[in-house]
């Protein structure tokens, strides 16, 4: 099912998601990951966290197919994490411009590890381990931010948060149109 996504000012988006009983709750998990791939092949964008759909849970999904004419490695690149846990990041950092689909017409520079290691479980509940490093990285490390409750505008230079201060007012007070369901709460 398409759903939602809450935008910048919804309380949801800065919770820290609870992590999942992988036994007891399988249904429903397998339910909200295919909600995230639905909604997410709706949005056009590369990644979504069960935040990002009203719901506080460990559970996120990237894309990299929708990059791969900037990248071409991430043809074929999907994954789901559920309950990810970084194990892992590498000293070296590096600088992207990131947006978000809970940020609309908001794009930032944002200094990450150039790669981590994760366990998670993917989408048939198997426990695994992967490193990842450059966009595929990125886009992973995005949507585990908002796990936590924060999102890449929180990782800004200051002065940087200073100049989209009012866009992000504006989209908190709903002042912003999407091409994709959206809502604030």
């Amino acid at each position: 099912m398409i759903r939602p996504i809450y935008l910048y000012g919804s309380e949801v988006l800065r919770k820290k998601a609870e992590e999942l009983d992988i036994e007891s709750s399988r249904d429903e998990i397998l339910s909200l990951v295919n909600d995230l791939w639905e909604t997410l092949d709706a949005s056009d964008g590369c990644g979504l966290a069960a935040p990002q759909i009203g719901v506080s849970s460990r559970v996120a999904v990237v894309n990299g197919d929708i990059m791969a004419d900037v990248y071409p490695y991430l043809k074929g690149f999907k994954r789901t994490f559920i309950n990810p846990v970084v194990l892992s990041e590498s000293p070296g950092r590096c600088s992207y411009n990131e947006g978000c689909l809970s940020v609309p017409g908001l794009y930032a520079d944002v200094v990450r590890p150039e790669s981590i290691t994760v366990e998670y479980y993917d989408e048939n509940l198997e426990k695994k381990q992967e490193t990842f490093d450059k966009f595929a990285c990125r886009m992973i490390q995005h949507e585990f931010s908002h796990l936590d409750g924060v999102l890449f505008t929180d990782l800004v230079a200051p002065i940087r948060r200073k100049m989209i201060a009012k866009k992000l007012q504006n989209i908190a007070h709903g002042k912003v149109g999407t091409s994709y369901k959206s809502k604030i709460k």
